[in-house]
């Protein structure tokens, strides 16, 4: 990516699963040695000092003149329905407008009021969040998690008990890369998720980096827990209400219910089980409800209300001169503590993670915090601070992610520090945020069978009941129209299937993590009945065969 650009970390991240190294002074051993203790994340040194500012206030006004235009013809590239942003530089508002329309067909225009989901924005607000529980000794970054909520586990019994609240928000912890969210689009409720979090194979312990909304909300919900609040109330109580950010939630039905809310779009011929459309125009879409993970995803905002809360975190943690934050529990978020991509040439910059934000250097040694925020089925946003410059802003979307939140936050900076734009960054986030979405897409193309295929077998061979202890219980039917139909989940989703050759099937995913068709491979004993089934959509750390039930 450009010497600016943070690795995209969305509902469905675009950073590359590559091996990590820790930023804080640990080794590995702990993956290899039980005994060996890796020492305390506080370890990490403190950012060194930052440059004076170089960007003046004409600067700033002159990007802030400019970037209106870029935004109407960007959204009049890319179709998407509305956008809202905010700019804030020493410590003042300095622009917040909406453009475009909250639903398509209907004339609400977006304004800095309108309230939009923020998807994976919502982990930099939930890290704040943590940071006013450490300011008051409640908890520490440091603690193991299972020191506030015992009863968590993961597969490894040392892992279990040393993993801290820091490691789940760094994602260092050895899950897998979205462990849990599968469950979530099967409709499981949270507390089912976290406690099947033990199910998942871990990478080495501090030594690996993946992006899990599961395991980030598993720490925000431990420190709730230790606090005596709900997470949703506790982020209310200690930040949203000091804020006055009073359009702001933790809760899918305040978003539902508010008056001034940009609905959710997709591309046209966007279909439950498609990553893109085919289509160039827009329509409106339901995006899941993101309750089960909402410190990682799960907040609803505005414009307005988020100006609030950069100016808070570049004021380290005051706002109109109160302590709302303690400043060193809130810098600790700003420090690096994963390698979420490492460097593709000896002189590229690294990616790197602190707690909740992605952390860098821009090519005049500033630090520079970002994330984005995705939902395949109608989000998209992007928050970015230059601590130094005091200067940020934020760019939220109701539309399928197609860069244009990155392309606009990246513009207005080139804007600020250059005059003028540096590289086409609609294209360029136009090329690999959409790219992204077809992660997990399976290599075999299900609507063209093989010209010799083998006849699928009677149904009674796969009709039954399918045992699996991470995803519950699978049940095979036929259909009204005769076909068979898998069955899902605590509210039994239904999933018809195409018989593609001899025993494989293929079925339309659906949810925030559809892949389009994916395949249904059954086992047939010499009694001519399956006796296991595996699901290649959920096949992929392993957890995806059910084995037929005596019963069925």
């Amino acid at each position: 990516m450009h010497r600016r650009t943070a690795a995209r970390a969305g509902h469905r991240t675009a950073a590359p699963l590559l091996a990590a190294l820790l930023l804080t002074g640990c080794t590995s051993a702990a993956a290899t040695d039980p005994e060996a203790d890796p020492g305390p994340t506080s370890a990490v040194p403190t950012a060194p000092p930052q440059p004076s500012p170089q960007l003046t206030d004409q600067q700033v006004a002159s990007a802030v003149d400019r970037i209106d235009a870029y935004v109407q013809d960007a959204m009049r590239k890319t179709g998407v329905p509305g956008l809202a942003l905010a700019v804030v530089h020493n410590d003042k508002v300095v622009h917040a407008k909406g453009f475009g329309v909250r639903e398509l067909g209907k004339p609400d225009t977006v304004d800095p009021d309108t309230v939009f989901q923020l998807a994976s924005v919502s982990k930099p607000i939930a890290s704040t969040v943590v940071a006013t529980a450490v300011g008051q000794k409640s908890v520490a970054w440091d603690d193991p998690v299972t020191a506030h909520d015992p009863g968590f586990a993961l597969a490894d019994p040392w892992v279990t008990t040393h993993v801290t609240i820091a490691d789940l928000f760094s994602h260092r912890s050895g899950l897998p890369d979205h462990a849990g969210d599968l469950l979530q689009d099967l409709g499981y409720p949270r507390d089912y998720i976290l406690q099947h979090l033990r199910d998942q194979p871990l990478a080495p312990f501090r030594a690996s980096y993946a992006y899990t909304n599961y395991g980030l909300t598993e720490a925000a919900v431990a420190v709730a827990r230790t606090k005596g609040a709900a997470w949703e109330t506790l982020a209310a109580d200690t930040l949203y209400k000091p804020l006055g950010m009073t359009s702001t939630s933790s809760l899918r039905s305040a978003y539902d219910t508010a008056p001034d809310k940009a609905l959710p779009h997709v591309r046209t011929g966007t279909s439950p089980g498609s990553t893109t459309g085919t289509g160039t125009g827009w329509q409106v879409s339901t995006t899941e409800n993101a309750d089960p993970q909402s410190p990682a995803g799960g907040v609803s905002s505005t414009a307005q209300d988020l100006a609030r809360w950069m100016r808070l975190q570049l004021a380290d943690g005051t706002f109109e001169g109160r302590q709302i934050v303690d400043k060193t529990a809130l810098g600790e978020t700003w420090l690096p503590h994963s390698l979420s991509n490492p460097p593709s040439a000896p002189d590229g910059n690294p990616g790197q993670y602190g707690l909740g934000w992605n952390v860098g250097r821009d090519n005049r040694g500033r630090l520079r915090l970002n994330h984005s925020g995705a939902f395949e089925l109608g989000a998209a946003t992007t928050v970015t601070l230059l601590p130094s410059e005091q200067l940020g802003i934020v760019v939220l979307t109701n539309g399928q992610p197609t860069g244009l939140p990155e392309a606009v936050a990246e513009e207005f900076f080139d804007l600020a520090e250059e005059g003028h734009e540096t590289v086409d960054w609609l294209a360029f986030f136009g090329r690999i945020v959409p790219a992204a979405a077809l992660s997990g897409v399976s290599p075999t193309d299900y609507t063209k069978p093989p010209a010799d295929a083998a006849p699928a077998r009677p149904d009674a061979a796969y009709v039954g009941t399918y045992a699996n202890n991470h995803y519950g219980p699978l049940t095979v039917t036929t259909g009204n129209g005769g076909a068979l139909v898998m069955s899902l989940g605590p509210d039994n989703l239904q999933f018809p299937l195409q018989h593609y050759a001899g025993d494989v099937f293929s079925f339309q995913t659906r949810g925030e993590n559809a892949v389009g068709l994916s395949g249904v491979t059954f086992t047939v004993g010499a009694d001519g009945r399956a006796t296991k089934v595996v699901v290649e959509q959920l096949d992929r750390e392993g957890l995806g065969t059910f084995t037929r039930s005596q019963a069925g």
